[in-house]
């Protein structure tokens, strides 16, 4: 199976499960979402990007402190039920996105969150370096992985492989992702070995 049709199974799950989405995850997804901001700062003047916003749960825990949110997501559907959630904060912005071509340019982006997105990429390394080129140079991203997906050591390999540099990753077993804060590391140089 091609990467395009791993994605567009990807996005009739997600348009299917659209409207039960937050009956049956909110509170995972609230509970990773707390353990993160317990970490991370955000200001007035943070540009944040939600990549796989989903129905917008993020939201509600950054828009009262955030200049500018986007949220991003291959689902239609599940940007919808995020329309929901962003029309109550004038700061948000949604985008119909595949989370390997983001539409904005190199370094927009001050804080990114790719929460439940890496085990469902089919390609994580292009998915975590296309959330690395728009983040700025001296951005936090935050990304989660799935317990089931990943072990530690995997999930921590697949983000430094992507020029990410773990800074902090929580593994607390109440929750079913690691949850990594990662900051942009320099470009590893690819040699060619004959």
């Amino acid at each position: 199976m091609n990467i395009w049709d791993k994605k567009r199974r990807l996005m009739r799950r997600y348009d299917q499960s659209a409207r039960a989405y937050d009956n049956q995850y909110r509170d995972e997804q609230g509970a990773k979402i707390t353990a993160t901001m317990d970490n991370m700062t955000v200001t007035t003047e943070s540009v944040i990007l939600d990549v796989g916003c989903g129905t917008g749960l993020l939201f509600n825990y950054v828009a009262k402190k955030a200049q500018f949110i986007v949220g991003t997501d291959i689902s239609r559907a599940l940007l919808s039920e995020a329309k929901k959630n962003a029309k109550t904060h004038q700061n948000v912005t949604l985008v119909q996105s595949d989370f390997d071509n983001l539409p904005f340019r190199d370094e927009d982006f001050d804080l990114i969150f790719a929460v439940t997105v890496v085990q469902n990429a089919p390609s994580p390394q292009v998915t975590l370096s296309e959330v690395r080129r728009v983040s700025k140079s001296n951005a936090k991203v935050i990304v989660t992985g799935l317990k089931k997906s990943f072990t530690e050591k995997e999930f921590v390999h697949t983000l430094e492989e992507a020029n990410l540099r773990v800074e902090s990753i929580m593994s607390d077993k109440d929750l079913k992702d690691y949850i990594c804060v990662c900051s942009k590391a320099p470009v590893k140089p690819k040699w060619r070995t004959k």
